[in-house]
């Protein structure tokens, strides 16, 4: 399946950044405009078929939409708002740069080698990598971090690629 090919593709406008980058860790397709106006996200929403997110009440009744209002101003709050009414993450946790929102390819120690903590070379065994920026993940700490952050409802998945620090 190509990554245009997600059966769940969301949008977060300019106030959800936070939430953006959470749900790109959890495994949505997850693209973030931080200053496109609402004409603009409509039409990107609508372009490539994303449910729009957003706090601002008249872009979410905008007809012709698909849109999530997100009701909290707590981040661990609206995540919890999405999975339950979107339904889980389409992919693993872990599987998507937090940054681009372009799903990781995997690595080999050997190709991360000159690019990681030695530490981290000596005890992980998977990478991944974004082919967009380049960001390194493996598995770490930060899966329980975010487990501990989001609370034990929401699943992670089995995926073994974590953002680096």
């Amino acid at each position: 399946m190509t990554d245009t090919d997600d059966p769940l593709r969301l949008l977060a406008d300019g106030m959800l950044g936070r939430l953006a980058r959470w749900l790109r860790l959890l495994g949505y397709d997850t693209a973030y405009e931080k200053d496109a106006n609402d004409l603009e996200l409509a039409r990107r929403a609508r372009a490539e078929g994303r449910i729009l997110l957003t706090r601002d009440r008249s872009l979410a009744a905008r007809r012709g939409l698909q849109t999530l209002l997100i009701t909290s101003e707590r981040v661990q709050e609206q995540v919890r708002q999405v999975v339950e009414t979107l339904g889980p993450p389409p992919h693993p946790a872990l599987s998507r740069c937090s940054l681009c929102n372009v799903p990781l390819e995997p690595a080999t120690p050997q190709q991360v080698a000159d690019r990681v903590p030695p530490y981290v070379l000596q005890t992980q065994k998977r990478f991944g990598i974004c082919p967009t920026c380049g960001r390194i993940y493996w598995a770490g700490t930060h899966l329980q971090h975010m487990k501990r952050y989001l609370g034990k409802s929401l699943s992670f998945g089995s995926s073994e690629n974590a953002e680096n620090g």
